[in-house]
């Protein structure tokens, strides 16, 4: 068979088993955070949105491109995830596909194994069925184009292909920076190919390092002010997360090699960083990345690549700066997407020479020892791809493997309360303040649930507990003042509003319900100030509307009402509150004579 007829037809065998093994994840639903980061983001479904995830400091992560991808997406289809779940795949044998070229580039043998291997890994399920995770599989592309790029310019010397690479790179990290490394990466290449790294490596890779080094500064501001905000991540010292460091590095390579113990969120560990103990792992890679460097020029080149290309792009993921998810555990399956390859092209590489050097029987054998681990690296893909089915799925496995994660048991009952599974909610809000006391999240909840039960006192005493724990909860405050508004008292419910919106005052239902507070006593004016704000938060919000609309009417401002009602009754057709008061003030400008019923028709 033509070399090229083998390489079309080991394209299309890498899609198609991909595919395969990915349709249950290309069935699955919206999980955990994808409602905030995409089918309740305001700003995906803002006209301005690409503007603002361009340039304002509204989103609580700088990862544009991904965002862009989502926001056209969005636009296509909608509340349908099976749409998000495909071009995940997609980008991800992109990214197989392009690993291929790589390896073959860099001359190191069974490039298409590593990677079939790399696209079939069980590992990779979170990053590609989890539609959040584009930030993952977008940049990993571009990311992957850029070193292809790189390796190309190094044959050809063209300006064009090295402006491509360094364009491809910047993309990669307006996806996301946890490509940040990847100049490391092509100094290591240098090396690979010639044994050496000179100042004309060092001087190709400046551009790299800058980009780098002004995106990750970009990073590092949007996490600590906007993601983690006042959030407390990690409380450990220094030397608690040096140690960690090493732990994390193993339990990745553990991963890699062994998948079969996968969770959506780990245990979070505990370091004691006075035991001795704690650092012997960190110390044990440490003496194994100098024994491979004093073997640098036999048999340890591969060894020192591929381990320091796995160490190297770990690097941003081992524990020294704080990551939100870090609030739920050290280590997470997504965080070794892009550094697992180095593992994988090691150990395919060592393979084919260790591979040459066999018998007819003994290679049959080992083919067949091939064959059956891609099928079972394959079966665990696509039984977990299925975990990605919905919320409940996802927790309710999490919590069989990892029972102590308040994550995935808060977040179980948050899914349960918006089906309105109250009962079931109960329980597992109650599980998780139960496993972290110093989280009032799951009270605020409970409040909410209770509250919605007509519980009102029942209500406020969670509400008071939440902020006993936390007492700059702005979301506890809001409930309080909706369980106070509930009985009436509308001072006390006021207070709770401002406070409220003291801590945050970017929300619209605060706005709206302290407004609705202040108009109850005959505050007009004070009210439509707070609705003008909501409105500004969010000019699609049919309740502020209808709410200002009454307002202006007890004023007696019919003109200005109606423009009110009649926008919440574009926005909501069936809106019946708003139909009716439309209704009402016709027939009032109606009787008072026909030039008034004519100002209202125009109005309307």
């Amino acid at each position: 068979m033509p070399a090229m007829n083998k390489r079309v037809l080991s394209v299309i065998a890498l899609i198609f088993i991909t595919f395969l093994i990915y349709m249950p994840a290309i069935q699955s639903g919206f999980i955990w955070d994808d409602p905030s980061f995409l089918t309740k983001n305001p700003i995906i479904k803002a006209q301005d949105g690409l503007y603002r995830f361009w340039l304002t400091t509204e989103p609580p992560d700088y990862f544009p491109l991904t965002s862009t991808t989502l926001w056209f997406e969005w636009r296509l289809w909608g509340m349908h995830a099976m749409g998000y779940h495909i071009v995940n795949v997609l980008l991800h044998i992109l990214s197989a596909l392009l690993l291929w070229a790589i390896l073959d580039r860099l001359k190191i043998p069974w490039g298409w194994l590593a990677a079939l291997i790399f696209a079939v890994h069980p590992v990779n399920v979170e990053a590609v069925a989890w539609i959040t995770q584009r930030k993952t599989t977008l940049p990993m592309v571009f990311y992957l184009i850029s070193i292809l790029l790189y390796l190309k310019f190094e044959k050809t010397g063209r300006s064009r292909d090295y402006g491509l690479s360094l364009g491809s790179f910047l993309l990669a990290l307006l996806g996301k920076t946890s490509v940040i490394m990847q100049p490391f990466v092509l100094l290591g290449c240098a090396w690979w190919q010639r044994g050496k790294i000179d100042r004309k490596d060092v001087r190709r890779s400046i551009p790299y390092f800058a980009l780098s080094f002004v995106l990750g500064l970009v990073t590092v501001w949007f996490q600590y002010n906007r993601s983690i905000g006042d959030d407390i991540v990690r409380t450990d010292s220094f030397m608690s997360r040096l140690a960690g460091a090493g732990w994390v590095v193993w339990f990745y390579l553990y991963k890699t090699v062994f998948p079969y113990t996968l969770s959506f969120v780990y245990p979070r560990w505990q370091i004691d960083s006075t035991a001795i103990v704690s650092y012997l792992p960190g110390m044990v890679l440490l003496g194994l990345l100098f024994y491979f460097w004093r073997h640098r020029t036999s048999w340890g080149r591969p060894f020192l690549f591929g381990m320091g290309y796995f160490v190297v792009t770990l690097f941003p993921m081992v524990g020294f700066l704080n990551i939100y998810y870090m609030r739920y555990s050290l280590v997470a399956d997504h965080y070794q997407y892009q550094s697992m390859i180095g593992i994988i092209a090691l150990v395919t590489g060592c393979g084919y020479y260790g591979f040459k050097k066999l018998n007819g029987n003994l290679r049959r054998a080992v083919l067949g020892a091939v064959l059956l681990i891609i099928s079972l690296l394959s079966l665990q893909t696509w039984k977990m791809g299925r975990l990605y089915k919905d919320p409940e799925t996802l927790f309710l496995d999490t919590i069989a493997k990892n029972p102590n994660c308040w994550m995935a048991n808060y977040n179980l009952g948050h899914s349960l309360q918006e089906d309105e599974a109250y009962t079931r909610a109960m329980k597992y809000y109650a599980e998780a303040f139960r496993i972290d006391p110093t989280n009032p999240d799951p009270l605020n909840n409970m409040g909410n649930i209770v509250l919605k039960a007509g519980k009102v006192e029942d209500a406020m005493a969670y509400f008071r507990k939440a902020l006993a724990i936390r007492p700059n909860f702005s979301e506890s405050y809001y409930n309080m003042g909706c369980a106070l508004q509930a009985i009436g008292r509308y001072p006390e419910a006021a207070d709770n509003f401002y406070r409220s919106l003291q801590i945050n005052p970017r929300n619209e239902k605060a706005h709206n319900n302290l407004a609705n507070t202040l108009a109850s006593q005959g505050r007009f004016s004070q009210a439509l100030a707070h609705y003008n704000k909501a409105l500004k938060l969010k000019p699609r919000f049919v309740d502020a509307h209808v709410n200002m609309g009454i307002v202006l009417k007890k004023q007696k401002k019919y003109g200005e009402a109606l423009k009110h009602f009649s926008e919440a009754l574009r926005l909501q057709p069936g809106n019946q509150k708003a139909r009716k008061n439309i209704k009402s003030i016709t027939t009032l400008l109606a009787s008072a004579g026909p030039k008034a019923s004519e100002e209202s028709r125009a109005l309307r």
